[in-house]
């Protein structure tokens, strides 16, 4: 039980804390409501989860014997998450019918852990400490576990969006939030390229 309890707070730790997935989650819990972000949770949990399932059973062995692919990753995940930082930017803050079809998708959602430095370096982390034998049991109870937190946590980001949507009724204070959010991604694709 405490190695489960000991993976679920690394779980927690990694998930919950502020990067470009939940501010994304934060922002369409905002502008779309909580039910609406729930597209963007699951496919953020579900790209994460993979990615940490394919980590444990063999593809840290392959980005330890090529480097140039964790770098193409790295790059590759810069120019997404400034692509969409620049969506929300951009965006015009207002609430037409046709705008559903800009919510964060469940494919956006788990591209956007593909290409998410943040999400490698806790995939390998996280593989390394709790499943560093290619122990198949320990690799799939630690997707599972980090599968229930990292949704949970995702969530509760679209999940305090939705709290501000009473604050965020005309568009011009739509455009001041999500220009604050673009600029949050911006830097935390700062920070994660120079660290």
């Amino acid at each position: 039980m405490s190695l489960i309890a000991s993976m679920a707070a690394f779980a927690l730790a990694a998930s919950i804390s502020p990067g470009p997935v939940n501010i994304v989650a934060l922002s369409s819990g905002a502008r779309y409501g909580f039910s609406a972000s729930l597209r963007h949770v699951t496919g953020a949990t579900v790209g994460f989860s993979a990615l940490l399932l394919l980590t444990g059973i063999g593809l840290h062995e392959v980005i330890v014997e090529w480097p140039q692919v964790t770098d193409a990753i790295r790059w590759a995940g810069a120019v997404f998450l400034l692509y969409m930082a620049w969506r929300l930017a951009s965006d015009s803050g207002e609430l037409d019918p046709g705008s559903a079809s800009k919510r964060p998708s469940i494919s956006q959602g788990a591209a956007m852990q593909w290409l998410n430095p943040k999400a490698w370096l806790a995939s390998v982390a996280g593989m390394g400490t709790y499943a560093s034998g290619g122990d198949a049991s320990a690799v799939w109870l630690f997707t599972a576990v980090y599968f229930v937190i990292c949704y949970l946590s995702i969530a509760s980001w679209a999940w305090a969006g939705s709290f501000l949507q009473n604050y965020l009724r005309n568009a011009a204070r739509v455009r001041i939030f999500n220009r604050a959010m673009a600029v949050t991604i911006v830097l935390s694709v700062v920070y994660l390229m120079t660290s």
